[in-house]
């Protein structure tokens, strides 16, 4: 599969994983969890989902075991997820008084991880041995 449509399907994917990140986080949040813990919980169902959709969309399976391509994606989407925690924490922390910061926030972060989930996606996770 050409560049240009594993960066396009992964970006849609993305959005799909945004979805999840909010629904989650709202969930989480109107369960009493402060906005770290339920971020923290809306993360790791959001990469779960992901994870469905871009192995067997954007990537397919890489030929090793589901066990295995489960913790190569979610050890990848660390990076991207550090920086995406970071952004939110930064918005988060920065404007406390803002209504709703806590979603744009998510907004944010997904977009400032995007980059470094798509490379360790490609090159780590969904790679095939030629």
């Amino acid at each position: 599969m050409k560049l240009g449509v594993q960066l396009l399907r992964f970006g849609v994917v993305g959005v799909a994983g945004l979805l999840v990140d909010l629904g989650v986080l709202a969930l989480a949040r109107s369960a009493g969890l402060d906005p770290y813990a339920g971020r923290a919980l809306s993360f790791l169902c959001a990469v779960f989902a992901t994870w469905q959709i871009n192995r067997r969309y954007t990537f397919h399976p890489a030929g090793i075991s589901l066990w295995t391509e489960w913790w190569r994606y979610l050890l990848a989407m660390s990076g991207g997820g550090a920086v995406n925690l970071a952004t939110y924490s930064a918005i988060v922390w920065c404007f406390p008084g803002v209504p709703q910061i806590a979603y744009w926030g998510v907004c944010a972060g997904s977009l400032a991880g995007m980059t470094v989930n798509f490379v360790g996606a490609r090159c780590f996770v969904f790679q095939r041995k030629s």
